[in-house]
């Protein structure tokens, strides 16, 4: 279905040109504001929507899922948000399911965290163990998988059902061992409850254990894709162009943060911002491709992830999921990143 709507946009594409000056995009972030929300902050922030002809609103989220169902809902056109809760909802409902156009996160955030001293470093070393988890995150729902991948016996790990709030709270305490968490967030969590999240834990991420899914990017209605391709690809230049922009400038994307919500905490969110970089954004994969594209053959495998540990009836194709149609050409994805 999506691949026929593409195709009859193809030559209202090719005769390029912006959106309309009056062109309404109502975008929601994953979470609250965020050093990591840089790039759209930077690209409303340098007008970069605007010379695309777009009005672009900005609103905080409600978790990277809620992206999802908030565009769902027709409440939002466009947001930043999880590729994966895209494909648990194409499994039932592919008529209304966003796309995602921009795939930022190259590397997904999936990670439980331990104290060092807890010895937890593999999957099997997971055996004998209790995981504290937030029901129905990522994190929690894929642990099993991957146990399974790495033939660990899951029945000898506990887990424990709790509040995000209390992860790592109770972490600290030693009440558990490990907590199933997107270091994105437990990182800084961690550094707000004074802890030293680099030398005294551990970080295993699923990633590195087989499960090297994709996370979050920019995704927009169908709705958009169909009445509106010329937004699409403005929503994707601007976008791009502040993403590379701050791969060369964290400053500048810093700034665009704090412009946005000046309660952000500016050193806490720099730091974000640079992780967000550092630890999910560069790769390999980027390096090959350019931001914002898919290898099709690893998003083919992570839908077949996601439909074991979500249990879904119904495969999504990948085209259903990702499109790279809007993308600019790859000479102006290339990122140029430089470590801080």
């Amino acid at each position: 279905m999506l691949k026929k709507l593409l195709a009859t946009l193809a030559l209202g594409l090719c005769l390029g040109g912006t959106a309309s000056a009056d062109t309404n995009i109502k975008f929601t972030l994953g979470w609250k504001t965020q050093g990591s929300d840089a790039p759209f902050l930077l690209a409303l922030q340098k007008g970069y929507f605007k010379a695309e002809g777009l009005n672009v609103t900005i609103d905080q989220g409600e978790g990277s899922a809620a992206t999802v169902t908030r565009i769902m809902s027709g409440a939002y056109d466009a947001g930043f948000g999880d590729i994966n809760a895209i494909i648990q909802n194409a499994a039932t409902r592919p008529g209304d399911v966003p796309v995602m156009v921009y795939q930022l996160w190259n590397k997904p955030p999936f990670a439980i965290v331990s104290k060092k001293a807890t010895n937890i470093a593999t999957p099997a070393d997971l055996v004998g163990k209790k995981l504290g988890g937030a029901q129905g995150t990522p994190t929690t729902r894929l642990v099993t998988v991957l146990g399974t991948l790495n033939k660990v016996d899951m029945t000898k790990v506990a887990i424990e059902n709790m509040g995000p709030n209390l992860q790592e709270p109770m972490l600290i305490k030693g009440d558990i061992d490990g907590a199933l968490v997107f270091n994105i967030t437990s990182w800084f969590n961690l550094i707000n409850n004074r802890q030293d999240p680099a030398k005294d834990y551990n970080w295993l991420l699923f990633g590195d254990f087989g499960l090297d899914l994709y996370s979050n990017g920019m995704m927009v209605s169908q709705k958009l894709i169909r009445e509106n391709p010329a937004a699409v690809s403005g929503l994707v230049r601007a976008v791009n162009k502040a993403a590379v922009e701050i791969g060369g400038d964290p400053a500048a994307g810093l700034k665009a943060v704090l412009a946005y919500d000046n309660l952000a905490k500016e050193e806490l969110e720099r730091a974000r911002m640079i992780f967000s970089y550092e630890h999910l954004i560069v790769s390999p994969e980027v390096a090959r491709l350019g931001l914002g594209d898919v290898d099709d053959a690893r998003l083919a495998r992570s839908i077949g992830i996601v439909v074991e540990g979500y249990q879904l009836t119904a495969t999504p194709k990948p085209d259903q999921i990702f499109t790279r149609q809007f993308l600019p050409p790859a000479a102006d994805r290339k990122l140029a990143y430089k470590t801080n």
